[in-house]
């Protein structure tokens, strides 16, 4: 390809166009747009085409995990590196199990940041040297074997669900956000209860947060 066709999802501005300027001067790469959540990030891929997309793992109405999903299931060419501030093995196997081509830590030098790109653009994988060996074998165990975790075991409506309650939306903002009835979030609000064993909003927050949907800052 003559040009890489980037686009960038992270929901803080600031980080956004720094990423922007850096790439900008990278010669063979295009930011051809930002998004300040999943959910905008999946509204602009069929418009603006692009071949990578730069995707945080935090971010508010759909986190960078559900939406990288998404985007592996309904936008199989385009590819994703997820941007991360953490190394921990959680966080690199719930990338890694929602299909990203690309897992890199925010803190990378720019010179890194290329070599991910332009290697993830080839069609290869990249993985940051910050995440260690033990990690990908602690993985490979999760696959072969091992139970899921019960947030694996909800569906994807459900998943959103959680995490826009999580995030302390309301019945009537979440039915608003997601354009269905007050109604059927109040039942997909029973049904994670029963899924999850818990029996108020108190016991969702506190499982979405560990379940890596949310997070809180530190």
């Amino acid at each position: 390809m003559s040009s890489i066709r980037l686009l960038i999802a992270d929901d803080h501005a600031l980080i956004r166009s720094g990423i922007r300027a850096l790439l900008e001067d990278i010669p063979g790469f295009q930011v051809v747009g930002e998004a300040s959540d999943g959910r905008i990030a999946l509204e602009l891929i069929p418009i603006l085409q692009p071949h990578l997309l730069l995707m945080d793992v935090a971010m508010p109405n759909l986190n960078g995990l559900e939406a990288t999903s998404r985007v592996t299931k309904e936008f199989p060419n385009v590819r994703v590196i997820m941007l991360s501030m953490h190394a921990t093995e959680e966080y690199v196997c719930q990338a890694i199990r929602a299909g990203v081509a690309g897992y890199l830590l925010k803190n990378a030098e720019t010179s890194e940041l290329e070599f991910a790109i332009k290697a993830v653009a080839r069609g290869e994988s990249y993985l940051t040297p910050a995440v260690s060996k033990y990690m990908i074998a602690s993985y490979m165990q999760l696959v072969d074997g091992a139970n899921p975790p019960a947030a694996e075991l909800l569906t994807e409506r459900q998943r959103e669900v959680l995490q826009l309650i999580a995030e302390g939306k309301s019945t009537k903002e979440v039915a608003s956000i997601l354009e269905v009835s007050v109604k059927t979030i109040k039942t997909h609000r029973a049904q994670l209860m029963k899924r999850l064993d818990v029996h108020d909003i108190a016991g969702l927050v506190r499982y979405a947060i560990r379940a890596g949907l949310v997070q809180t800052d530190n």
